[in-house]
């Protein structure tokens, strides 16, 4: 049954202004009220092309930040606009693209796994290089397409529900949806962040809202205030970068 993306939306409005503001494993209280005026002007902030995602958020409702999931990442993904456009596509992996020239050099070559011509394919479609994409899959599932987390999220690159029906994902299993979805979510935290990739990772795994809180604006400065995430995404960020290591030839 196909639902129609105008009437979710509505729907999830109504939900989101009865949704209690909840944490991950930080720690802190849960249940607060959420404001709803002040979130949705923050959802519909088309500047902010992306939304929380992965293990880290275990307690975020599915109703909240990933439900609405298609209101945060800005007209280029929102299911009510055709977005088949070449050029478009093209311009955007062009902006990521450039955004991580650090001046590093990666040839793009890679350990092969069992699922290189799907990583090639998102590598490209989004400009993620393919050593970070195997590497987060790497750190997420170590490659097990069936695995599901105690949160709920599922797949090669944990994907939560919410997060993947925001993303045009029918079956999170399959790994060509799975990998495809999860490169696009994580090429929009890249590009939200600026390129900065320790910032790209800590949202993914804790969500962009939390890591935008920090108001730092460069890896160097996240480091600086890393002690303010939850242990479980300071320890992310660093087996990523291990593992994306081993997969750079």
């Amino acid at each position: 049954m196909q639902i129609d993306p105008r009437g979710s939306r509505q729907l999830l409005e109504l939900q989101l202004s009865n949704v209690n503001n909840q944490t991950n494993g930080s720690g802190a209280a849960a249940g607060s009220t959420v404001d709803f005026a002040s979130m949705m002007d923050g959802l519909l902030d088309t500047s902010a092309n992306t939304t929380s995602n992965s293990e880290a958020v275990a307690t975020v409702s599915k109703r909240s930040s990933d439900g609405l999931l298609w209101l945060q990442l800005g007209s280029m993904y929102n299911p009510d606009i055709n977005t088949g456009s070449t050029s478009s596509s093209s311009d955007t992996v062009g902006s990521l693209s450039a955004l991580l020239n650090t001046g590093k050099s990666d040839s793009g070559a890679s350990v092969p796994t069992d699922f290189e011509s799907l990583i090639a394919q998102a590598s490209a479609k989004y400009g993620v290089p393919e050593s970070l994409i195997k590497a987060v899959i790497d750190t997420e599932s170590n490659f097990n397409p069936n695995v599901v987390s105690s949160a709920g999220a599922k797949g090669l690159m944990q994907l939560m529900d919410g997060t993947a029906t925001g993303l045009g994902v029918s079956n999170a299993f399959d790994p060509a949806q799975n990998i495809d979805a999860g490169t696009k979510y994580l090429s929009l935290q890249l590009q939200r962040f600026g390129g900065e990739v320790k910032m790209a990772l800590a949202a993914y795994n804790a969500g962009p809202g939390r890591v935008s809180r920090l108001g730092v604006s460069s890896d160097s400065e996240l480091m600086s205030v890393l002690n303010r995430l939850p242990t479980e995404t300071q320890n992310y960020i660093s087996k990523v970068e291990k593992a994306q290591s081993k997969y750079m030839i």
